[in-house]
């Protein structure tokens, strides 16, 4: 479900300047140099409301050092827009994706009855409507609301649709790290089963092709402390709770996921945390590649 309120905001046009310092200085000096007659005071009045942003990111720091090659842009209109929530991190922006990291606990996207709950997706979308009036987040693909990592949004539906179209060409690697209850019989393995789900929204493991979409999980045992495994994970498809499922099947249930098997929840959340994503852009087919750290309480 992806369903952002389109139209443009009604706002006065942005007047923006840009700037390219050609010597060594700092960024009060420098505004007051080029923004001549401004006042200092009206100048550090531009800082404090995040209207100047340095190599495309707003700033604040009026002792900012500038060197040549440094771009300074300066909105006298309005603020420049800034993704601020203490569940998302951006990682990566540009004029077609977005790249974020949420915290366990969030929604990937709105969801039926639960539609006007915060979500990832909406936090994004209203950043990026904010930014210029019409741009909206489209989602691409959805972690569980209880794993944490990383998320991409398209920035048209023409992106998203590429990517939604193709997501198994435009993926390089997919990796996640588990804490799970027992440890594995074997150290490491592949997992390959069709998942089903089931009318009260349980996906489950089937043989048969012709009831189930084919998932298929690597995985490797990192260590194992106390009753529990340290286990990473690369998924070559992406099917709905697939990784939970899998785990499930080898009698090794996710730490907290009481859903699938867990009897356990010793850190009050699912322990599932996607920490890298690999992918070729879909629009300037460069090889992107981000990585998160491990949350550290996922350490036994």
């Amino acid at each position: 479900m992806n369903n952002p309120q389109r139209g443009r905001r009604v706002n006065r046009p942005d007047n923006i300047s840009v700037f390219y310092p050609e010597a060594e200085t700092t960024l009060l000096a420098y505004l007051i140099e080029v923004l001549s007659p401004k006042s200092r005071t009206e100048i550090k009045s531009l800082l404090a409301h995040q209207q100047v942003m340095l190599n495309g990111t707003p700033t604040r720091q009026f002792d900012e050092p500038l060197a040549p090659g440094d771009e300074v842009v300066v909105n006298f209109s309005r603020p420049f827009a800034t993704l601020n929530h203490p569940m998302i991190n951006l990682m990566y922006e540009d004029e077609h994706i977005v790249v974020i990291s949420k915290e366990s606990g969030l929604l990937s996207e709105p969801v039926g009855a639960r539609s006007r709950e915060k979500s990832a997706q909406k936090i994004v979308d209203e950043y990026l409507y904010a930014s210029d009036g019409r741009t909206h987040a489209y989602t691409v693909h959805r972690l569980d609301q209880f794993t944490s990592g990383i998320l991409i949004f398209a920035k048209n539906p023409a992106v998203q649709r590429k990517l939604r179209e193709a997501w198994s060409t435009y993926i390089v690697e997919r990796r996640y790290m588990a804490i799970v209850e027992g440890t594995p019989r074997d150290p490491e393995g592949e997992i390959s089963s069709y998942l089903v789900e089931n009318k009260n929204m349980v996906v489950y493991s089937t043989r048969d092709p012709e009831k189930g979409k084919l998932a298929v999980t690597r995985y490797h045992v990192i260590k194992s402390s106390r009753g529990y495994s340290q286990v990473d994970l690369q998924i070559l498809t992406g099917r709905k709770n697939q990784i939970r499922v899998h785990l499930s099947d080898i009698k090794c249930p996710i730490a907290g996921d009481r859903k699938y098997g867990a009897k356990t929840n010793p850190k009050g959340r699912l322990m599932l945390h996607n920490y890298l994503l690999q992918f070729i852009h879909p629009v300037t087919r460069e090889n992107l590649k981000f990585e998160l750290p491990l949350p550290k309480i996922f350490n036994i």
